[in-house]
């Protein structure tokens, strides 16, 4: 999980963002493409989501650098209509595609009650959750997966075939905040050295959630045009290997949507007055926590573990940069 480390230092947002910004155009990204990337990177820190925050620029520079991903894609709709499309990633990052892709659809769902993206040949999304959230914020409620190119050999567990892929739902409420539920299907059960035992208690648990993994393979990797077994297709950059779902429906073609606000706001005022789980000193509905965070750390800056000051600072060498702290 996406916890507070004791060993944390503070850096200013600004600071994290000029920095990420840097090494991205270091990496031959151009500007307002390195800008776009570094915003979406810092506010995952600032919401607590540190493994797909502004330390996963060292990878993505690496990877710009070494040509597995296009720095400056064009990315272009190959096929649409008037509630789908397809959205091709031009062997970039997957951030470019599925952010067209959110733009896109959000008038195409307010036509049509509801309407669905996928995008294909680009690299990591990033945390699905932030495609999610912005549908939520214009009203809407908003589903996403995402699936990566599987190398499986039947020597190994079936759970490999479930991938590490996300899925994020967002639903928008009043005036509380939307409730934003973002997850790795499998990420902390493979690999973990308490899977045995955890099979052990809770097969159901196991099967569940192998289960959701399964089907963000086959909707976010298959359906974007993965294939199971990895073809020798020419393409350019070998890094696109990522696709993504984002699918949008408009909630007044159910009930008028500030009725259904009005519940939202309700349910979660009610669930933060319950008992809390053990260990825990609040109870929250998913969302809450993050957007607490994003609102504290604004001001009193992002906390970085050692491990991510390591991360960084090693890039910043490898890139001729000044770190960040």
């Amino acid at each position: 999980m996406n916890v507070e480390q004791k060993d944390s230092i503070r850096v200013r947002p600004e600071k994290l963002r000029c920095f990420t910004s840097a090494l991205a155009r270091k990496a031959g990204m151009l500007e307002e493409q390195a800008d776009f990337l570094a915003e979406v990177l810092v506010k995952n820190d600032l919401r607590g989501v540190f493994s797909h925050g502004s330390q996963q620029i060292a990878t993505y520079a690496r990877i710009m650098r070494d040509g597995l991903i296009h720095p400056n894609p064009q990315v272009h709709t190959v096929n649409e209509a008037a509630s789908t499309m397809v959205v091709d990633g031009d062997g970039g990052l997957g951030y470019f595609a599925a952010f067209r892709a959110v733009e896109e659809i959000v008038d195409r769902c307010r036509n049509h009650g509801i309407a669905a993206a996928v995008t294909r040949n680009h690299g990591h999304i990033g945390a699905a959750g932030i495609y999610s959230r912005l549908l939520a914020e214009q009203g809407l409620v908003g589903y996403v997966t995402s699936g990566h190119q599987l190398h499986l050999t039947t020597e190994e567990s079936i759970m490999r075939a479930a991938g590490g892929s996300p899925m994020s739902f967002a639903v928008p409420s009043g005036t509380e905040v939307p409730m934003v539920l973002d997850f790795g299907a499998m990420h902390d059960l493979y690999p973990s050295p308490h899977l045995e035992q955890l099979f052990k208690l809770a097969p159901g648990l196991v099967f569940r959630n192998m289960g959701l993994g399964f089907m963000c393979q086959a909707l976010g990797g298959f359906l974007a045009g993965l294939r199971v077994v990895e073809k020798d297709d020419g393409k350019k950059y070998k890094g696109a290997n990522q696709g993504a779902l984002i699918i949008a429906l408009d909630i007044s073609r159910f009930i008028q949507p500030d009725q259904f606000k009005k519940e939202m706001d309700t349910y979660m005022s009610i669930t933060s007055k319950m008992q809390p789980m053990p260990g825990y000193d609040r109870a929250t509905l998913p969302g809450v926590l993050e957007y607490e965070r994003e609102q504290d750390r604004i001001h009193s800056g992002i906390p970085l573990s050692k491990e991510q000051q390591t991360v960084l600072k090693d890039a910043a060498v490898e890139f001729e940069l000044e770190p960040p702290f």
